[in-house]
């Protein structure tokens, strides 16, 4: 991945965030009868006709996509929690409210696989997209805040594009802080300008003029 390949580049792109989020687990509702499947992160199923098992998003999406089960989408996507949440992050200019760490990954990947599973989900897009650029707001302003006092920022409930975002600005701000507040970095005068001319005692002048 570009972030672990580049130690200089502390970003990874959004196709490898979505990546990561792939294995969050969600509910599906098989339609299928067959036996667990057994992989290196663990085993799932067995898989019963309208019985709710919790899968991989990765899995989940797998399976949507040859017709074999619905997707419920997450408690935390419901028109009403949205809502809260959205309200909690306006009256709240400098507090992120919890949300899953791959909650704009996730949206993303069921708007785009399962979005015949998402009651209103136009309402839910908007409401998502809503709190997304709220929270990008809170993340903008608290950058102005950094100065060259700054040894330590905490943002408590980023997400994990969020946190892909901003990891960069703050890593190379506080360096560039460092740098230029570090003492080896202030001028120091050259020693031999401000030296004063030392008087060689030579011994007691003889006066050569003549009388």
């Amino acid at each position: 991945m570009a972030g672990q390949s580049d130690p200089h580049l502390s970003i990874f792109s959004s196709e490898e965030v979505e990546f990561l989020a792939e294995d969050e687990l969600v509910e599906i509702v098989p339609n299928i009868n067959m036996g667990s499947l057994n992989f290196i992160r663990g085993d799932f199923g067995p898989f019963r006709p309208q019985i709710a098992t919790e899968v991989p998003l990765w899995l989940a999406m797998a399976l949507k996509k040859r017709g074999k089960c619905t997707i419920r989408p997450p408690e935390w996507m419901s028109i009403e929690k949205l809502t809260r949440v959205l309200e909690a992050e306006r009256d709240s200019p400098r507090e992120f409210q919890p949300l899953p760490f791959h909650y704009v990954e996730i949206s993303k990947l069921l708007f785009d696989h399962a979005r015949d599973d998402i009651p209103e989900i136009y309402m839910v897009r908007s409401l998502i997209e809503d709190i997304r650029d709220v929270r990008f707001h809170k993340v903008e302003t608290g950058l102005q805040t950094i100065s060259a006092r700054t040894h330590a920022v905490k943002l408590k409930n980023l997400s994990a594009m969020e946190v892909n975002i901003v990891r960069p600005f703050f890593v190379r701000t506080l360096q560039a802080f460092y740098k230029h507040d570090s003492p080896q970095m202030i001028h120091q005068p050259d020693a031999t300008t401000n030296r004063q001319p030392q008087v060689v005692n030579r011994g007691p002048r003889r006066d050569l003029r003549r009388r």
